[in-house]
């Protein structure tokens, strides 16, 4: 079966080409030409991966994204913005996006972008009970949802499947390089920030004091720990 991508695109150019490019690398597609359309695909189809571009008439991409993961859609998605400013991208990540690209680009970045939230949607983890707890905080593996004294905590596809492998691997001291391939399905990249970043959005939704961290614990010169006291 085809993977289903959702592309949430208002310039119908950009739209065409991007459809036509993933129609022949083996993706089915579905298109939305504004916000409101896109949410309303996107909270009630069954997709795969959804593109997203921020600059949306009706309702934003941010609005859009932040929206589905309040609803507990967890489908991976890849933001498109025409800003590089650093602004938009950061709080394209906090609010639950899992990759983003800034407008010129290249559809072979797109495409392997693609590829790589693809595939680690699809690989499965370590064997785990349905429920994992630590502290005040609740991990339903089987629905892909987390908890907090009982509240739900938004949160993106992304830190989802990083949190999962921290979990797996908890107690071992875990390389941002090891969590790149894994976690990210990138085989080399010069920037590592990106761990750093999500590791900060964990802390700041999970931990008690971000500030001074127990679970996700930073190992110096090494990588990322996570421990449940």
């Amino acid at each position: 079966m085809k993977p289903q991508v959702l592309l949430v695109e208002d310039e119908p150019g950009i739209q065409m080409i991007l459809a036509d490019r993933l129609d022949l690398e083996g993706y089915e597609v579905d298109t939305a030409e504004d916000g409101d359309i896109g949410l309303q695909k996107a909270l009630n189809g069954k997709y795969d991966l959804i593109i997203l571009d921020v600059m949306l008439p009706k309702k934003s991409g941010f609005e859009v994204c932040r929206t589905m993961r309040q609803n507990n859609i967890m489908t991976p998605v890849l933001m498109l913005t025409a800003r590089g400013n650093v602004v938009d991208k950061v709080t394209g990540l906090q609010i639950g996006a899992d990759d983003y690209l800034t407008k010129p680009f290249d559809t072979m970045e797109l495409v392997a972008r693609l590829q790589a939230l693809l595939r680690r949607s699809q690989i499965p983890g370590a064997r785990l009970s349905d429920t994992y707890e630590f502290a005040d905080v609740k991990v339903d593996f089987k629905r892909s949802e987390v908890t907090r004294a009982g509240a739900v905590v938004p949160m993106s596809a992304r830190e989802f499947q990083l949190l999962r492998y921290l979990i797996e691997h908890r107690d071992e001291t875990i390389s941002r390089e090891e969590l790149l391939k894994e976690v990210w399905g990138y085989e080399a990249t010069p920037e590592t920030r990106t761990v750093d970043v999500h590791m900060a959005w964990l802390r700041q939704k999970l931990e008690e004091n971000q500030k001074f961290p127990k679970h996700f614990v930073t190992v110096r010169g090494m990588g990322y720990r996570f421990s449940e006291v």
